[in-house]
This record gives structure tokens, sequence and C-alpha cells, in this order.
């Protein structure tokens, strides 16, 4: 599997599995232990999915070695603030089985990401944590965490897509050598994307669907991407993309379809920001 490495050198794959929406906790371990024997190696959960546990069964039962499985979670807004992150962050281990992650996520840009952030830097150098990063930091609040502190992100988890791709914010990520990683990058399905006309046209050309399509046009960005499917064939499917290579004018296509802005997630709507911090588990 083809990895990037972050700016501290830590391999990343580039083709991940999220398990976003798979309430279910037996669903989900098959879910993750299906990914897991398809080849992937790369897990995204979060501490508000509720499914930490299920991921950690999985990993645990799979028969990798820990080393060779990057495992992905996130602290949220609940959890916001120095003291908060740490105990969210022992919480995650726990549930998951595992006394270190390869990558610890701030979910959103709300709440007291700044005390987050501090945590963050102190389980880093401890070892405890591989990489550090964010999820929908957008230029402005990306820019104010990176002069703000010690470490800059090494992630920015975000909404791109073909209808969305963040090319101002992923220009200014390059700046700080943060790496990009798409969170739907279907869309969740909206603008018909599973029949797209240029989609389905470029993907017959190579024999492919037009999920793949975009997931290789991903690829090829140098995005990481976690897409998401509780069916063994889709997961499967999601993952055979290792065997064409888009042309410069089918990414310039693609790169065309861009409506340059969100078709899921407003992080400016106030809207959302209300709705966002209602969002309460236990975890």
């Amino acid at each position: 599997m083809e990895t990037i490495l972050l700016r501290n050198q830590v391999p990343m794959p580039l083709q991940g599995f999220g398990v976003f929406q798979i309430t279910d906790p037996t669903q989900c371990e098959q879910a993750v232990t299906q990914a897991l024997r398809t080849g992937y190696r790369l897990i995204d959960t979060a501490a508000c999915y509720g499914n930490e546990r299920a991921v950690g069964k999985a990993v645990a039962e799979s028969g990798i070695p820990r080393q060779d499985i990057f495992l992905v979670s996130k602290v949220w807004i609940q959890d916001a603030g120095y003291e908060e992150t740490k105990r969210s962050f022992s919480k995650t281990l726990a549930n998951l089985g595992t006394d270190y992650l390869d990558l610890y996520l701030i979910h959103m840009p709300y709440g007291d990401y700044h005390g987050s952030w501090r945590a963050m830097e102190e389980l880093y150098e401890e070892g405890r944590v591989r990489a550090i990063g964010v999820c929908n930091f957008l230029p402005d609040r990306l820019t104010d965490l990176i002069l703000t502190h010690r470490i800059a992100p090494m992630v920015n988890q975000m909404e791109i897509h073909p209808f969305c791709q963040q090319a101002e914010l992923r220009a200014l990520m390059a700046q700080y050598q943060i790496q990009p990683m798409a969170w739907a990058p279907f869309a969740e399905g909206q603008n018909q994307i599973f029949t797209h006309p240029l989609l389905t046209q470029i993907g017959q050309a190579y024999g492919k669907t037009p999920a793949q399509v975009v997931l290789r046009w991903l690829l090829q960005n140098q995005i990481v991407a976690i897409p998401k499917s509780v069916h063994e064939d889709r997961i499967m499917e999601n993952f055979a993309i290792d065997d064409f290579v888009l042309s410069q004018e089918d990414m310039e296509q693609i790169q065309k379809m861009d409506l340059g802005h969100s078709v899921i997630l407003n992080i400016t709507s106030l809207d959302e920001v209300h709705r966002l911090h209602g969002i309460r588990f236990e975890q």
C-alpha cells in the first residue's frame, strides 16, 4: 500500500477506512475486520462515533501486529480543553485496547481547542501519539493555532471530494507541510456522485466505477481518503485502485467539478455551531 511521510517523517497510508455512523458494535467490528482482511491498514474512528471499542476488538482479533495498523481517533467538543482532552485520550486508548495512537485529532474548531492542543503537544512529546492534527480547521483558525503553539498540526482532516476540493485551504496547508485527509470522499452520495456522467465516462475507460475514480483522484493528489462501507463487495471495490492511473486530462476534468464550497458541513454556519455543540455522548 502506498504511504506518505508526514512532516515528522511518520509514514501514513494513503488509503484508509472510516467508521462514521457505523453505530452497531457487531456491524462495526465486522466491517473493520473485512477492511483489514482486504488490505486496509489505516482505521479512522472518533470518540463521538461511539464505536472505538468495536474497532479495538477487530484490531485485536485480526492477528495483524499493532505496529502495522495506523489507528486514528479524535477528541470531541465536549472534551475540549487541556485536562478534558487528557481524560478523553485515556478513555480512547482503553476503548481501543492500545497504549498509543498513530494519529490524534481535534474533531472540531470549537470550544477550548487551544487547551486541547497543549495537551496533544504533550502527548506527542511523551510518545503516546505518533502524530497530532485537527479536523475541519479552515484557514483562519488553522493559522491562529499554528501561530499560537510550538507544534503545527501534521494533518487536517476535512471535507474533500470532487464538489468541494478546498484549494485555498490545501495551498495554506502545503506551506506548513500539513497533510490533507478527506472525510466523506463520496460527498455522502450527494449530487448523484455515483452516477455522475463525467466520473462514469472516465471510469468506463479504465473498467472502474465512479467511486474508484474519485478515490484514485484523491490518491494521485496525495490526499488520504477514508471511505466507509459495511458491505464486503464495496469495501473490496474501494480498495482496488492501484491498477490504473488517471491521465492529466482526467485529473483536470475532475478539478473543474469543484463548486468552491462545502456541500455537507458548513463549519462557519451558526446553526451548525449550535448543532455540533449540542452533540453529547458517553465515551
